[in-house]
């Protein structure tokens, strides 16, 4: 990952019992597109915790809106913008 990338974290509440299906959507998407770093299913609050590289803060977002959400059977997202100390 080069420096000038952004880091997103997008946490996935799904529609109940459907997380091996979104979590299955998500990997075959990571295949066709690198964004996605990697998918990790989760216990709680959220279903799943997905990280993403794009080139910027605007890229992030559409990624998420375009690719994330029009997922089915996901029911609500909550995106977190990484940083960087210097």
């Amino acid at each position: 990952m080069s420096t000038d990338m952004q880091t997103g974290f997008v946490l996935i509440t799904t529609k109940p019992l459907k997380e091996k299906d979104v979590f299955n959507a998500l990997n075959k998407k990571n295949q066709q597109d690198k964004k996605i770093e990697y998918v990790q299913p989760l216990l709680g609050e959220y279903d799943i915790l997905v990280k993403v590289n794009v080139k910027n803060f605007d890229a992030l977002g559409k990624f998420v809106v375009d690719e994330i959400m029009s997922i089915p059977d996901i029911e609500d997202t909550k995106t977190l913008h990484g940083i960087k100390y210097k």
